[in-house]
C-alpha cells in the first residue's frame, strides 16, 4: 500500500497572522490555484484509488479539487483534522502571547491547552487513525491523506514508529506531497514534501 499524503492549499488564515489550528479557513484564491495545479500532476504521476480528508474547509476544499481530476470516492475522516488548539484557533498571534503565553519551560506534552488537546492526545490520534487506515483501506494500492501541516508531522512520525518525544519533525508546504510505501516487512519514505507540481505555474 502506497500513502500519498498531501497538505492543503494555502488559506485565509494564512494571510491573516491568526492561529489556524481548528480554526476553519476556506481556501484563498492562491490556494484554489495551487489545489488545482497538484490535483493535475497527481492525476497524471500518482493518481490515487481513494481520498481521505479532514472535514476543515482547507482540507476538505483541497480533495475535492483533487477528486475532480482523479474521479475516485472522497471519504471525511474526522480523525484527519489539525491540531485542537482551543482558545487559540482563529486568535491573533500578537493578541495570543498577552492572553495565552507560554509557560517558560513549555506546555508539558500531557497537558492540553485550553478547551484543546495535549501533544499527547495528538499523536495518539494520528496513531489511531494510521492504524484504522491499514486497517480499513488495506485492499487500495494507493490512498491519499489531505490534511494539515502539523498533523501530517504527527502522521509521519507513527509511520516512522517514532517516540512521543522526538525532537524530528516533517515541514510540508502548500500542497506539499509525501509518498510513503507500507509493505509486509517494511515501511519506505519514497519522497518528502515534494512540490515539482508548483515549479513554473505559480509565481
Amino acid at each position: 500500500m502506497e500513502l500519498l499524503i498531501i497538505r492543503h492549499g494555502q488559506s485565509e488564515a494564512d494571510l491573516l497572522g491568526v492561529h489556524e489550528g481548528r480554526a476553519d479557513f476556506a481556501l484563498t484564491k492562491l490556494g484554489e490555484l495551487q489545489a488545482n495545479t497538484m490535483g493535475a500532476y497527481v492525476a497524471e504521476h500518482l493518481p490515487p484509488d481513494i481520498i481521505l480528508a479532514s472535514p476543515l474547509l482547507r482540507a476538505k476544499g483541497t480533495a475535492e479539487i483533487l477528486q475532480k481530476f482523479v474521479g475516485c470516492n472522497l471519504l471525511i475522516e474526522t480523525d484527519l483534522m489539525e491540531f485542537n488548539n482551543g482558545v487559540l484557533a482563529g486568535l491573533s498571534k500578537e493578541v495570543a502571547r498577552v492572553k495565552y503565553p507560554l509557560p517558560l519551560a513549555g506546555r508539558p506534552l500531557h497537558i492540553p491547552i485550553e478547551k484543546g488537546e495535549s501533544e499527547l492526545e495528538f499523536r495518539f490520534r494520528a496513531e489511531r487513525i494510521f492504524h484504522k487506515i491499514m486497517q480499513d483501506y488495506q485492499g487500495y494500492n494507493r490512498v491519499a491523506i489531505v490534511s494539515h501541516g502539523g498533523f501530517i508531522s504527527q502522521f509521519i512520525k507513527a509511520f516512522l514508529k517514532q517516540p512521543n518525544e522526538s525532537e524530528f519533525g516533517f515541514a510540508t508546504s502548500d500542497t506539499g506531497l509525501h509518498l510513503l510505501e507500507i509493505k509486509e516487512k517494511a515501511r519506505i519514505i519514497r519522497f518528502l514534501n515534494k512540490q515539482e507540481h508548483l515549479k513554473g505555474e505559480i509565481d
